[in-house]
């Protein structure tokens, strides 16, 4: 795969080239690339065997057809032969790739030739899409289709421009013979893609997208669900008793379920058809095809005045599971529940085989009820259940008034609430308290190699990032004896920092495993002990049968206080030690993660998107440590040279620099300074003197280096006896890392004093912040967090989620007050003021929020609330439905910015987006 990649970086080099150049020269050659590559992608294609390595090869297939049709683009426009009207084919092109997947129809990328507006791009893109579309459709009879949008985009931020390739997907959708085309790509592609780009631009503050590159279109088989012949219920289903079941021998098992329901039957008898009469004289089946598929429920229940849901099973591990998989839009007072079942139950994660085929067989359900209420509750009584989510009730009332917002909000089952005995979230991980005995820092370095790429308007790719050293220090909590700095230079530095990282799992296994006894206890340790109240970790009382023993630290043998038993077994250390680089999500994973993923032992990604991670845990195979790779800037968001001017001490520096005097250690107390650009060659690192000044030049930043700073570098250079730019480089990396475990040490240090927990269990300061939230909630009348139980307390919170509110009023407005010279003094004095106000969501968090003891008001409460005599520091809470109705005469004064903010589809827009209006709210929540 590095091959394949490196090739398309070069074909991308000699197409900047040949764009600034244009001889054929270079045309031929990027072309015989291209077919070089398309051919070595084809054959890694055919011996793939992972799902993630052929969607990679097929990305970079898709990369390199693109890359060919902009050389032969130039080609054409070089030669004049782009002066004809111009159509929808001249402006994109379409070009299939090869399918690695079995269940793949065809794949196909529509690549940009003209366009930079991608409402413009995606209309073209439509009249091709039909075309393939149908094409496909005179051979099969559904398509399962979805797209994939591909972009550079460009940020930004402090006169820095950054430039990422970013993929943006659409869900599948079912296409079928009669199914308009146009409308589909519409509602499917082009809209979904239109609305999420807007969303990830102002999402993400500050991207754009400046080059438009492809889309995508993935065609896979389609085998909709069909039900027809006779299958026998599954034991555990048919022992409820819930459902009827006719053994028909045709395809028309739909038909006779819902005949089971019109003319029931006598019990011994049902399953036969000749307890009901002829399916084709009773029910209206124009235009209905057999076997049924779920796409026709809709015509058949406007054709015959009923409604339907139909309902599915998922198999367990020792049960089934009951979900909607059709839930009527309109429920009449005949309505049908119908249960699909199917002749094999299997899950697969292999792509391979989604599309399997399977036999259906509708039965209908006579007792809901019956059928769903071991899957809810143990409770034996007879519950009445929601048809469309599957919560159940006791009486009908309270079914009424859940429906009112379960219809609205619900098109599906909803997630399984918790039990009344499960509730509560409260602090449980307490070997948080303890500091992680091992933690790694580590830092790389590249080379900057020159390369040439596609130019836009606004970016230009121009360098290839080659690691070319690498350095790590590893600090131990309890000894610093353990503590030790190393680094490597050379072409498989990243190489050598996993093998490594797979040594030092060797010997921190051993100590793991090798438990220490406990130290002898001093007489004041045993009289403590004997007097404690509290158990040390859970910081709970001891009850009288309760028992209490000594927890000790297995590494050192230090008694560390008195502890419940139950707590004394789970207070262990965990072998995951956490290696910590600055950046390590935007720039140092990206260089590591391939050589992780070689070596042997599974890797977990807790992703941020498909380009960035929070975190990448290495498992080492026949060990139990495990390697948590993880972003410092995550905890602390600011450069290294800021967070290392707050020190005031350097305690891991001045250990791999005990000899200096106070004046040369100084000069390491601040990031070194370094010619990245300067360094884009192997050779560089055996030049004898530091480079001049002008070397200094940051091409990223379009900045030089002041005479301070250079004046610091030589000062380095000469004290430290460099040799070469290898020895300052490595000086200046092994600076950076032992600044960072400073800086990172003293940030655990002064948390674990202030909180009790070290951040180093976690991943990022917000999952650290929830900790300790939680944590101190034990020590207030708080105690733990209320789960709600009740799911319409659910439903009716989730209509007040309506997302934050973005819009540019452009209003006309005139001060008049003395301090302009336009002032009129006859008329009233107005100012105009600018308000810029930051973080909004962390003042709302600040505020009083809600922690339990939810329910619901009775009609009484509801009558003698009076909302205005509500403190905002109340230590109880509302959350209110109201209508809302704003008075003509006050419109003016809410005009800048109406209250209560609510979605809905503003004219000349098929897309629902929250707007602030001064209309009349009904059943708008607050709280």
């Amino acid at each position: 795969m590095s091959f394949v990649v490196d090739l398309i970086k070069h074909i991308a080099a000699l197409l900047g080239i040949f764009r600034e150049k244009g001889n054929d020269e270079l045309l031929r050659e990027g072309l015989h690339e291209c077919t070089k590559a398309t051919r070595h992608i084809n054959y890694a294609l055919k011996n793939a065997s992972s799902v993630a390595e052929k969607q990679q090869l097929q990305a970079a297939l898709v990369n390199v057809k693109t890359l060919r049709q902009q050389f032969k683009l130039k080609q054409k426009r070089g030669a004049g032969l782009n002066k004809k009207k111009e159509t929808a084919c001249s402006r994109v092109k379409w070009e299939d790739v090869h399918s690695a997947f079995d269940s793949r129809v065809r794949t196909g990328v529509i690549i940009n030739l003209h366009h930079t507006d991608p409402k413009l791009f995606l209309n073209d893109c439509k009249a091709l899409f039909k075309r393939r579309i149908q094409n496909v459709l005179k051979k099969v009879d559904a398509l399962k289709v979805n797209g994939v949008f591909s972009g550079e985009f460009t940020i930004n931020k402090a006169d820095q421009v950054k430039t990422e390739l970013k993929y943006l997907n659409t869900k599948n959708g079912i296409i079928y013979k009669d199914t308009n085309l146009e409308n589909w790509f519409v509602n499917n592609i082009q809209n979904s893609l239109l609305v999420e780009l807007e969303e990830f631009q102002e999402k993400d503050s500050g991207w754009a997208l400046s080059e438009i590159k492809n889309l995508t279109v993935i065609i896979n088989k389609y085998n909709p669900l069909r039900a027809g012949t006779f299958i026998d219920l599954p034991t555990q289903i048919k022992r409820k008793e819930a459902c009827v079941n006719v053994q028909n021998s045709d395809d028309m098992c739909f038909a006779w379920a819902v005949l089971s329901y019109l003319y029931p039957a006598p019990s011994k008898i049902a399953d036969r058809t000749s307890s009901y009469p002829d399916p084709q004289k009773v029910l209206n089946l124009k235009g209905i095809q057999f076997p049924m598929t779920l796409k026709q429920i809709p015509r058949f229940e406007k054709q015959n005045n009923l409604s339907i849901n139909v309902y599915r099973l998922e198999q367990l591990s020792k049960s089934f599971r009951v979900f909607p998989t059709y839930l009527t839009k309109n429920k009449l007072e005949k309505h049908i529940n119908l249960l699909m079942i199917q002749d094999n139950y299997f899950g697969s994660d292999n792509e391979e085989q989604i599309f399997t085929p399977v036999k259906f067989h509708y039965v209908w359900i006579k007792n809901l009820s019956r059928l769903v209420s071991s899957q809810i509750n143990k409770d034996c009584r007879k519950k009445i259940i929601c048809d469309r989510c599957l919560h159940y009730f006791y009486d009908e009332d309270k079914l009424n008034l859940h429906l009112k917002d379960c219809i609205n909000h619900n098109s599906g089952p909803l997630p399984k609430l918790p039990q009344n005995d499960k509730k509560w979230i409260e602090f449980k991980d307490f070997s948080f308290k303890t500091k992680v005995p091992f933690t790694i820092y580590a830092d790389s370095e590249c080379l900057l190699i020159p390369t040439e790429d596609n130019k836009t308007k606004n970016t230009q790719k121009y360098q290839t990032h080659i690691p070319f050293s690498v350095g790590y220090y590893v600090k131990c909590d309890y000894d610093d004896s353990l503590s030790f700095y190393k680094s490597y230079t050379g072409p498989d530095c990243i190489e050598w920092f996993v093998k490594e990282l797979f040594d030092f799992a060797e010997n921190v296994e051993t100590v793991f495993l090798c438990d220490l006894p406990m130290d002898p206890l001093t007489l004041q340790q045993t009289r403590a002990f004997y007097n404690s109240k509290l158990c040390h970790i859970c910081e709970s009382p001891f009850n009288t049968d309760d028992k209490k023993v000594r927890d000790h630290c297995h590494l050192t043998g230090k008694y560390r206080g008195p502890a419940h038993e139950k707590c004394n077994l789970n207070f262990q250390d965990k072998h995951i030690v956490p290696v910590l680089f600055h950046n390590f999500s935007s720039y140092d994973g990206h260089l590591l993660i391939k050589a992780l993923a070689e070596v042997e032992g599974s890797i977990d990604v807790l992703p941020v998107n498909k380009e960035k991670y929070i975190s990448v845990t290495k498992h080492v195979p026949g060990n139990s440590v495990q390697f948590r790779f993880l972003d410092s800037f995550r905890f602390m968001a600011s450069s290294l040279d800021t967070l290392a001017s707050n020190l005031s001490e350097y305690p891991i520096l001045k250990s791999e620099f005990p000899h200096l005097n106070e004046e040369h250690f100084n000069l390491l107390t601040r990031k070194g300074i370094f010619p990245y650009d300067f360094m884009d060659d192997w050779n560089k690192l055996n030049e004898t003197q530091l480079p001049p000044k002008p070397a200094f030049y940051n091409k990223l930043n379009d900045s030089y280096i002041n005479n301070k700073d250079y004046a610091h570098a030589k000062t380095v250079w000469n004290i430290f006896n460099c040799q070469n730019m290898r020895d300052y480089s490595e000086l200046y990396m092994k600076v950076d890392i032992l600044l960072l475990a400073d800086i990172f040490e003293q940030f655990r240090t002064t948390s674990h004093k202030t909180y009790c927990l070290d951040p180093a269990h976690t991943y990022t300061l917000p999952g650290y912040a929830w900790q300790c939230m939680l944590f101190q909630m034990r020590k207030s009348d708080i105690k733990k967090l209320e789960l709600l139980t009740d799911l319409d307390m659910v439903l009716f919170i989730e209509k007040r989620i309506r997302g934050g509110l973005s819009q540019c009023s452009k209003r006309y407005a005139e001060a008049n007050n003395k301090y302009i010279p336009s002032y009129d003094s006859s008329k009233d004095e107005t100012y105009l003021m600018y308000f810029d106000i930051n973080n909004q969501y962390g003042w709302a968090m600040s505020q009083y929020l809600p922690y339990g003891g939810f329910k619901w008001l009775n009609e009484n409460e509801i009558s003698n609330l009076n909302i205005q005599n509500i403190s905002n520091e109340s230590n109880k809470g509302y959350i209110l439905e109201v209508d809302l109705y704003i008075p003509s005469e006050v419109h003016d004064f809410f005009s800048d910015l109406p209250p209560c903010p609510e979605h809905d589809i503003p004219k000349g827009s098929k897309n629902s987006k929250l707007l602030s209006t001064l209309y009349d709210k009904k059943e708008y929540v607050v709280h």
